[in-house]
Parts: structure tokens; C-alpha cells; sequence
């Protein structure tokens, strides 16, 4: 229970949340011999590899692909991102190409959704469709809808 209390005060009360290192949450991982200090760099490194790089934006990316890029054993990311990310590794990837899907929809109001979603890694508008709308409780049609009645310069 300390444990918990802790781990949410790291990620509420943080300034940096995003590089913060937590402890390893799951049993699995235990024992795998990771060192805070080696799973901070490879948080750093998929961080770069995905918000600098925009890796994410490959529709074909995986695992083995994201590692391979970033030069680490794709067990010792997998458990980076399932530890310190606390997501599965499509999860994250979703997160990532949601956001920029919801950047392009207000900022580029004559794009297709579908143009937009194959610009942040989607290779299904079924998979696109369901990712959107978990994370935002829209569809990227009324997302934009929404987004553009808000946001009409001049109104008053």
C-alpha cells in the first residue's frame, strides 16, 4: 500500500513525469537484473525514437523493429515500456499516433480522416476508428467537429 501511495504521488506530483523512474510493478520482471539506471536510458531512447523521430508513424513498426532501432534487446524495452510506460507496447504506440491524429485533425481541416490516418501509422480504419474513440470517447469526425466549432477565430 506505502508502494502504491508512492508510485502515485511520482506521477501526479512530478515535474518530470515522463522520464520519473518507478519500480518494477510486476513479478515477471523481478528478476530480470535491469537496473533503474539502464531502463531510464532505454526510456530515454524509446522517448527520443517516438516523440523526436516519430518511429510511430510506420505503420509496419514493432517490437523487434523499435528495439532494433534504439540498439536493445527487444526484453529489456518490452519490460521498460510495460513498467515505467505502464502500457503494452501497442498501447503506447496508439497513444503516440492518436495524439498526432488529433493534432492534424484541427490543424489540417481539408485532409481526409483516412489520409490522416494513414499519415500516423494506421493501417485499418476499423483499428483507428476504436483506438480514437478509446481515447478520446469520439470519432475522429466528430472529434474535428467539435474541435473546429471551438476553436473558429473571430467568434465571440
Amino acid at each position: 500500500m506505502k508502494w502504491l501511495f508512492k508510485q502515485i504521488a511520482l506521477k501526479y506530483l512530478s515535474e518530470d513525469k515522463a522520464i520519473m523512474p518507478l519500480e518494477p510493478t510486476q513479478e515477471k520482471y523481478r528478476k530480470s537484473g535491469l537496473t533503474s539506471d539502464q531502463a531510464l536510458a532505454i526510456k530515454l531512447k524509446i522517448r527520443t525514437a517516438l516523440e523526436q523521430d516519430k518511429l510511430y508513424r510506420n505503420n509496419e513498426l514493432g517490437l523487434g523493429e523499435l528495439a532494433g532501432y534504439i540498439q536493445q534487446d527487444r526484453y529489456k524495452v518490452s519490460e521498460v515500456i510495460n513498467t515505467y510506460y505502464a502500457k503494452n507496447f501497442y498501447a503506447l504506440l496508439n497513444s503516440y499516433r492518436i495524439e498526432e491524429a488529433k493534432s492534424l485533425l484541427v490543424t489540417h481541416p481539408l485532409l481526409s480522416v483516412k489520409a490522416i490516418m494513414y499519415e500516423v501509422g494506421f493501417n485499418s480504419k476499423n483499428s483507428f476508428y476504436m483506438a480514437f474513440k478509446k481515447a478520446t470517447g469520439l470519432s475522429p469526425n466528430d472529434f474535428r467537429n467539435i474541435a473546429s466549432y471551438e476553436y473558429q477565430p473571430g467568434m465571440a
